[in-house]
C-alpha cells in the first residue's frame, strides 16, 4: 500500500510541474525545446506531458474565474 501512495504523490507532483510550465508558457511564451532530442518517442511523450499541464492550467483558470474566492485586479 505505501507504493500506491508514493506513486500517487509523484504523479501529482509531475502534473503540478507540467501546469507550472504551462503557466510560464502563457505568461512569457517560453516553452521547453523538445526538438533538441533525437528520439521521436521522447518528443511525442514530452508533448503529451506538456499538454496535460495545459489542460490542468486551463481547467484551473476556468474554475478560479467562476469562484467567489478569487477576483480580477
Amino acid at each position: 500500500m505505501p507504493f500506491l501512495g508514493r506513486a500517487f504523490h509523484i504523479s501529482v507532483d509531475l502534473v503540478l510541474a507540467s501546469a507550472f510550465l504551462a503557466g510560464i508558457k502563457r505568461s512569457t511564451g517560453l516553452t521547453p525545446n523538445l526538438d533538441q532530442f533525437d528520439d521521436n518517442l521522447i518528443k511525442e511523450y514530452g508533448a503529451k506531458y506538456l499538454n496535460v499541464g495545459e489542460y490542468v492550467f486551463d481547467a484551473s483558470v476556468g474554475y478560479f474565474t467562476t469562484s467567489t474566492y478569487f477576483k480580477r485586479k
